[in-house]
C-alpha cells in the first residue's frame, strides 16, 4: 500500500509540473512578452522636435531676385515667415563648374567645390548672415547637396580620379543612362570618398550652422552612407534630412523625409491627364497601410525639377491647381511651396539662364497662409506619428468626390473635395464624424449629422475643422 501511494503521489506532482509548464507557455505565447513577436517602429531616427507641424519653402537663389544673391533673398524672409514657413531649402550654393557647362550659367547641380560658396551668390559671410538671420526669424534652413556626381573640373577628378566611376574604356562618365554629360558620376565603392563626403557634410552643419540637407538624387547613393552620415550629423547637432527619392528604406536611420512623385503624378492624372480619380484614392490606402507610420512625405504642386522640365503648375493642374493645393495642406505629409508658386508662378524658370520671377501679385499666399496656419496648431494635420491617420468618408461621387477625416488629440480636420472639373452633389456617409464644425475659409459653420449632403462646385474644396 505505501508503495502504491507513493507511485499515486509522484504521478500527481508529475502531471502538476507538466500542467504548470504548459500553462506557462501558453502565457508566454498569450501575453506577448517575446520579443519576437512585438511590433517595432521601422523608422529609428529621431525626428527634431520642431519639424513636427513644420512646412518646407524652396528657394532658388538665382532666379528669386535681379541681383540673385544671399542678401537680396533676405528681403522676403518677412513675408514667407509670415505665410507660415519654417524650414527654408536653398538649391545647391556651391561654385559652378565651367568644363561642358550648360547654358550661359550652369546647373548649380555640377558642383565645383563642396566646400565652397558661388560666388554670384555671394561670400561665405553671406551665407553666414543669412544662415543667423532665418534662425533668428524663427526658420530653419537646408540646403541642397549633390553627393551622387560633380563637375568635370571639380578637383577631385584630378587628385582622386580613383574616386569616380568609368566607362568600359577607363573614361570618366556621367551617372550611367543619364544625359547628365555636365557631371561625373561618383563610385561609392571607394571609403575615402566616403569619408571626404561625410566631412563636408559635416562642415556646413558645424561651421555654418545650417539644419540639414536636401540630398540630390539619394536613391542613387548606398543607403548605408546615408546611414552613416546621419549619425556623424547628428552627433553635431539634430538635423533635418530630405532625400530626393521615394523609397521606404530611407526613412530608417538616415532621413526624415523622401518625395512623394507619386501624389504628384496621381493628382495630375485627373486635373492634366483627364484620367479618374482611383489611383488618388490607391495612393491614400497605400500611404495609410503601407508606408511607415512616423515617415514624412513632402508634398507638392510644383518644385524646381517639375518647373523647368515637367510643366509649370498652371499647366500642370490648371482650375484644380487650388483643389490640389488643399490636398497637399490636408493629406499626410509635408506641404511644399516652390519659391514664386505664392507669386502665380505661370511658366517654366530656365534651369540654365537667368529668368527672374515675378513678384507683383501674391494671389495664393492667402491660401498657403491658411493652411499653414491650421497645420502649425491643429494636431491632426501634424507630420508623421505626431499627425492623425487619414480615414476615408465614403460617398455616393466617389469618382468626383475624396473626402476624409484626420484626427489626433482631440482634434479633428475633413477635407471635402470636389476634384473634378463637373458640379457634384454628394452624400457622405459621416456618422462617425458626427459633430460642429467651422470651414477654414469661408469661416461658415456645418453640422455632421451622419448622412450628409453637400453640394460642390467644379473644384471646390471645404476643410472642415471639429469646433
Amino acid at each position: 500500500m505505501k508503495n502504491i501511494a507513493t507511485k499515486t503521489t509522484t504521478l500527481m506532482l508529475l502531471l502538476l509540473i507538466i500542467g504548470c509548464s504548459k500553462s506557462d507557455k501558453t502565457k508566454t505565447a498569450t501575453s506577448g512578452s517575446d520579443a519576437r513577436y512585438t511590433p517595432k517602429n521601422f523608422v529609428e531616427l529621431k525626428h527634431p522636435d520642431w519639424s513636427k507641424n513644420a512646412t518646407i519653402y524652396e528657394v532658388n537663389v538665382r532666379q528669386f531676385t535681379p541681383e540673385g544673391t544671399f542678401k537680396a533673398f533676405e528681403t522676403h524672409l518677412p513675408r514667407i515667415k509670415a505665410m507660415g514657413i519654417d524650414i527654408i531649402w536653398l538649391m545647391p550654393i556651391h561654385p559652378i563648374g565651367l568644363e561642358k557647362r550648360k547654358g550661359s550659367l550652369g546647373s548649380e547641380y555640377s558642383v565645383k567645390d563642396y566646400f565652397g560658396v558661388n560666388p554670384e551668390f555671394g561670400s561665405k559671410e553671406d551665407f553666414k548672415h543669412l544662415v543667423d538671420k532665418i534662425h533668428q526669424m524663427g526658420m530653419h534652413v537646408i540646403i541642397d547637396w549633390v553627393a551622387n556626381h560633380s563637375a568635370w573640373d571639380n578637383p577631385l577628378a584630378t587628385a582622386h580620379p580613383d574616386w569616380y566611376s568609368k566607362t568600359p574604356e577607363g573614361h570618366f562618365q556621367p551617372t550611367p543612362w543619364y544625359d547628365w554629360d555636365d557631371v561625373i558620376d561618383f563610385d561609392y565603392d571607394k571609403p575615402e570618398l566616403r569619408k571626404y563626403m561625410t566631412s563636408a557634410l559635416v562642415y556646413w552643419v558645424k561651421d555654418f550652422n545650417i539644419d540639414g540637407y536636401r540630398c540630390d538624387t539619394a536613391g542613387f547613393i548606398p543607403t548605408d552612407f546615408w546611414d552613416n552620415a546621419r549619425a556623424e550629423l547628428d552627433a553635431v547637432k539634430p538635423v533635418f534630412m530630405l532625400a530626393e527619392w521615394e523609397s521606404r528604406d530611407l526613412h530608417k536611420k538616415a532621413f526624415d523625409m523622401t518625395y512623394s512623385w507619386t501624389l504628384f503624378d496621381k493628382m495630375t492624372a485627373v486635373t492634366k491627364d483627364k484620367k479618374s480619380m482611383a489611383g488618388l484614392v490607391e495612393y491614400m490606402a497605400h500611404d495609410v497601410s503601407t508606408f511607415p507610420r512616423d515617415g514624412y512625405r513632402m508634398l507638392f504642386t510644383d518644385n524646381h525639377d517639375m518647373n523647368s522640365w515637367n510643366g509649370n503648375m498652371v499647366a500642370n493642374f490648371g482650375a484644380g491647381l487650388e483643389a490640389s493645393m488643399v490636398l497637399c495642406g490636408t493629406i499626410n505629409g509635408m506641404p511644399l511651396v516652390y519659391g514664386g508658386q505664392e507669386a502665380g508662378l505661370d511658366h517654366s524658370l530656365k534651369f540654365f539662364d537667368k529668368d527672374e520671377i515675378n513678384w507683383s501679385k501674391f494671389p495664393y499666399t492667402p491660401l498657403f497662409t491658411k493652411l499653414f496656419e491650421l497645420k502649425h496648431k491643429n494636431h491632426a494635420l501634424w507630420n508623421g506619428s505626431e499627425g492623425g491617420v487619414m480615414i476615408r468618408i465614403f460617398n455616393d461621387k466617389p469618382e468626383q468626390v475624396i473626402s476624409f477625416s484626420r484626427e489626433k488629440d482631440g482634434n479633428q480636420v475633413i477635407p471635402i473635395v470636389n476634384y473634378s472639373d463637373k458640379e457634384a452633389t454628394v452624400k457622405l456617409d459621416s456618422k462617425y464624424q458626427k459633430g460642429n464644425y467651422t470651414e477654414l475659409f469661408s469661416n461658415t459653420a456645418y453640422t455632421l449629422k451622419g448622412d450628409d449632403v453637400v453640394t460642390l462646385a467644379p473644384w471646390q474644396y471645404l476643410v472642415l475643422v471639429k469646433q
